[in-house]
């Protein structure tokens, strides 16, 4: 980083993304993670084409992420520095290895003749210490929150029966813990399923644009594109991130790499550190919901909806679009305001440069061939992976050595275990809603809360949303919400893409929201700034994430279902017009700076512009059209004023 003062990266990591909270010194055992890490990527990237069974495929998966993380990360936070490790986490790691392997060589058994032989003893202790080994790695290496959902969960499994409203059959304990492992419903199910297959190698894609330094490429286009315009940093610092949240599926994770660069630049062009802090934050949380990568969570709902991921793409275009659409000008209006004016020619990188390299996009390229020539995630991903490895070799700066590409796979192991552990203690979560019903009654629950109100019922989705998100990775975030909360949404004949990428929405931008927003505090340590400004500013900035999961709930068409030239323009056209609206008055500028009255009528009129009737809709577009020709009459009077007293 270049200012004195400021927090380095890991400490950054370690202070707001627990995931980051691993051992630094590992002493002897390094290399035997090492071998770990590696022999867990090679098997995926073997088994890509032609995976196991998914139960088979996912306790291998689930032995090498749950071993490792045992040995990488301690007991408590404080021993991360501490050399070596303890005793009793080489026990938990090899526990880890015998629980899920012993899966794998009484699959037929487990999964099959227990059906109508019933378990043995030996199956109810290890599903039982299977479990606990699960939940202890996942407070580890993801935190607290999921932990106490998932026990939660489990305690609603063994005495829920009494609940009213919400009561069910009720489960004896050692049937409730051979349902959650020796079940592909549970555990073993979609989650995890994923996470082993697609998850996996997109996290390692996204390693490989990292080490072979691809991903710097993403920079200088960003920089090359933006950095001469207005607020040219900021502007520069959304394109980036955007591009870089998509492949690292990180809000934190990619605010503090990318933000450890772009804040400080941000705030030598004149940009205050809460708003520097925030741009970054919102852009790097918005990379989740850009395509062609979309994060974790993506690849959870192609199965859970089944749909083929091609689609998946095409309906995130326009909201993605929308939100780094405000979020660009949220950047545009304040810098604006305080007078922020492109980079200089001199500091950009050529067009030249950039056409030369522009070679560095193949690997995305070749994703989104693959997916819309029809092939699969899982062979999409292998081929970016190999067009990224391919294109490496051309230039010195992105080739990788032998020992690169040997630490290049063990990062592709590393940065996947608290997915792994996350998707599988999501599966505990789900599998209690699947066996007791729970999805449903908890539906009808928020609709009689929110008395049939559609509306209500939006608005408690979203909150329920953004509160799991304060706590729950985005991934089991989405799996939660998506059992629970989105069949609200399904009851009002919402088309069912449309209300699942409404809870995806809203888990995504828990990052961004305060008091637990966790992207804002990272971006607010670099830039040194108060970090509840800098959540609040990170509000502003997004809150086209905010508002867009309304209208495209309201107006499926927004998200491409039975959408029309005819009714697919005017919708697009009002939502630009009223995303324009609501961030001039967020950021409380626009042709100058707005007076509260102008402010309101902005925030209002943006507003009846994203709602999908003409008879609303029209006022909106005649208050924001006042503002502007208010504000254009005041900007002429003043120059005018000025001009003659000079």
């Amino acid at each position: 980083m270049n200012e004195e003062g400021q927090m380095s990266r890991d400490e950054l990591l370690k202070n707001y993304d627990r995931e980051s909270t691993y051992r630094t010194n590992l002493g002897k055992w390094a290399i035997f993670v090492s071998i770990l890490g590696i022999a867990l990527t090679v098997f995926h990237l073997f088994t890509a084409d032609d995976p196991y069974r998914s139960v088979i495929q996912g306790a291998v998966h689930l032995a090498g992420g749950m071993s490792l993380i045992f040995l990488l990360y301690p007991f408590k936070q404080s021993m991360t520095t501490k050399k070596g490790v303890a005793w009793y986490d080489i026990i938990l790691s090899l526990l880890s290895l015998f629980t899920n392997f012993y899966i794998v060589i009484n699959y037929d058994k487990l999964f099959q003749d227990s059906v109508v032989a019933g378990f043995e003893t030996i199956d109810k202790v290890v599903a039982t210490l299977f479990l606990i080994l699960l939940l202890e790695g996942t407070r580890r290496a993801v935190g607290l929150p999921i932990i106490v959902i998932a026990l939660i969960a489990i305690g609603y499994g063994l005495w829920g029966s009494g609940i009213p409203h919400f009561g069910h059959a009720g489960f004896e304990f050692d049937r409730l813990m051979t349902e959650l492992v020796y079940s592909s419903e549970a555990i073993f199910g979609t989650p995890i399923q994923i996470s082993s297959t697609y998850i996996y190698l997109f996290l390692f894609f996204g390693v490989m644009l990292v080490q072979t330094n691809i991903g710097q490429f993403f920079n200088d286009l960003a920089f090359g594109a933006t950095g001469r315009f207005t607020g040219g940093t900021a502007k520069a610092a959304v394109f980036a991130s955007g591009m870089q949240g998509m492949v690292t599926g990180s809000s934190v994770a990619n605010t503090v790499s990318s933000g450890s660069f772009t804040i400080p630049m941000m705030k030598r062009a004149g940009f205050k550190p809460e708003f520097a802090a925030a741009t970054e934050a919102s852009a790097s949380t918005g990379g989740q919901i850009m395509p062609p990568i979309m994060g974790a969570a993506a690849f959870i709902m192609i199965e859970t909806i089944n749909v083929p991921y091609s689609e998946i793409i095409l309906v995130a275009v326009i909201p993605a679009v929308l939100y780094f659409t405000g979020v660009f000008i949220g950047t545009h209006f304040e810098a604006r305001k305080l007078k922020i004016y492109g980079l200089p020619k001199s500091e950009l990188p050529s067009a030249a440069l950039l056409l030369k390299q522009i070679d560095l996009l193949l690997p995305l390229v070749a994703i989104l061939f693959m997916l819309y020539s029809g092939y699969t995630p899982t062979k999409a991903a292998l081929w970016g992976i190999f067009a990224a490895f391919a294109i490496s070799f051309v230039r010195r700066n992105t080739r990788l050595s032998i020992k690169s590409m040997l630490y290049t796979l063990e990062q592709g192991a590393r940065i996947a275990l608290p997915v792994i552990a996350a998707c599988a203690t999501a599966g505990i979560i789900v599998g209690v809603v699947v066996f007791t019903g729970l999805g449903g009654k908890i539906a009808n629950g928020i609709i009689d809360i929110a008395g049939g109100n559609f509306f209500l019922v939006m608005f408690f989705t979203m909150i329920a949303c953004i509160i799991l998100g304060m706590g729950l990775p985005t991934t089991a975030n989405y799996v939660v919400t998506a059992s629970l909360a989105a069949p609200a949404l399904i009851a009002f004949e919402v088309p069912e893409i449309a209300a699942h990428f409404f809870v995806f929405y809203f888990g995504i931008v828990a990052d961004i929201t305060p008091p637990v927003c966790l992207a804002a505090y990272a971006g607010a340590g670099i830039a040194r700034a108060n970090p509840m400004k800098a959540g609040v500013t990170s509000v502003k900035l997004a809150i086209a994430a905010f508002v867009i999961p309304y209208v495209f709930v309201t107006n499926p068409v927004l998200v491409l279902q039975e959408a029309t030239v005819a009714t697919l323009v005017p919708a697009l056209v009002t939502a630009f017009i009223g995303m324009l609206g609501i961030s001039a008055g967020m950021i409380n500028y626009f042709v100058i700076e707005n007076s509260w009255f102008e402010r309101t009528m902005l925030i209002g009129g943006g507003v009846m512009l994203l709602i999908p009737n003409l008879f609303i809709a029209a006022p909106g577009l005649v208050l924001i059209i006042s503002v502007y020709i208010l504000q254009r009459v005041r900007q002429n009077k003043k120059n005018h004023t000025h001009t003659a007293s000079v």
